[in-house]
């Protein structure tokens, strides 16, 4: 396999075919446990199931164009990325526009290919109701898992619009599934106006930090209280670029004001110490209401640090 190189010669903007850090094609189709890959990034180009505004299904396109920007070195972690994993592109799952429910099936197949070769699956999406295709193929590898979700919504409703499946319904569907354990979940980030359920007491269990609690906690405090919570459980990392004011990062589908700003997220992932995390989304990057790609180079950051995260973890235990 083609080994990334990081050298000063290697052009950002003319290094061939884009890929998610110019990091070799691999389709997901194609890999098997002999490749020895650790992780794979993978585009889910869907928004039909979004509430109000489409375009989530550019974000992987603007993703991979903006990652030609990005070295692997880590100088906050002290180390560099890709000497330590094997990453590679998986390409993008299949998707059929108009079908959601198949395009579901898709995702979690893609996905499951990915566990099956003993890697870790970093989807980038696309709106949040991926999320119940990736959790069905994490579960059936892994058991059910722990959530970290970083988001700005709890995405539990029972419905929307009447039906069951959609991005503001995903994690009560994971839980009835049994893919995902709410005492040993978390949820940071809520604010905004709120649907009359939403005021509700909370019926399945998670614990729930709003973005104001967040900001006052800060990183640290708010880093320790993620692992207090999950324990060494395998976890479901989620970041929905939302989770960040639109201020930074307006080109989403959802946004919601008064949110913590990208520094601050970023400091959070930095701050995270998970050492199970067994898969992992970056969702509802919405180019068409982006400004100078300044939300697909943050959901670009995003990625290198949750990259950077597990391999310290990797390190720390070779």
């Amino acid at each position: 396999m083609t080994d990334f190189t990081d050298s000063q010669a290697v052009s950002r903007l003319s290094s061939g075919p884009r890929t998610f850090f110019r990091l070799p094609y691999r389709p997901v189709g194609e890999l098997t446990a002999e490749d020895r890959v650790d992780a794979v990034i993978m585009g889910v180009p869907i928004d039909g199931a979004t509430g109000y505004r489409s375009g989530a299904r550019f974000g992987p396109e603007a993703v991979r164009a903006a990652s030609t920007l990005a070295r692997f070195g880590s100088r906050e972690r002290r180390l560099v990325i890709n000497e330590v994993l094997s990453v590679v592109d998986g390409g993008d799952v299949h998707v059929v526009p108009g079908y959601h429910m198949r395009t579901l099936e898709l995702i979690e197949r893609g996905v499951d290919a990915v566990h099956t070769v003993g890697a870790l699956p970093i989807l980038v999406g696309g709106d949040h109701s991926l999320a119940i295709a990736e959790l069905r193929a994490a579960a059936r590898h892994h058991g059910p898992l722990s959530l970290v979700q970083l988001d700005a919504h709890r995405d539990v409703l029972d419905d929307y619009f009447g039906v069951k499946h959609f991005h503001g319904t995903v994690y009560r569907r994971a839980v009835e599934e049994g893919l995902i354990d709410p005492a040993t979940s978390i949820q940071i980030g809520m604010r905004g106006s709120v649907p009359k359920e939403d005021l509700a007491e909370d019926d399945l269990g998670f614990t729930m930090i709003t973005s104001d609690e967040a900001v006052a906690l800060g990183c640290t405090e708010l880093a320790g209280l993620v692992a207090d919570r999950v324990g060494g459980t395998p976890i479901a990392l989620t970041f929905d670029i939302d989770f960040v004011d639109p201020a930074y990062a307006p080109g989403t589908g959802t946004p919601e004001v008064g949110g913590p700003s990208s520094a601050f997220a970023l400091r959070l992932l930095r701050e995270l110490d998970l050492r199970n995390i067994r898969t992992v989304s970056l969702v509802e990057i919405s180019p068409p209401y982006d400004t100078a790609d300044i939300t697909a180079h943050l959901g670009v950051a995003v990625i290198f640090e949750i990259l950077a995260m597990v391999a310290a973890s990797r390190s720390a235990h070779a």
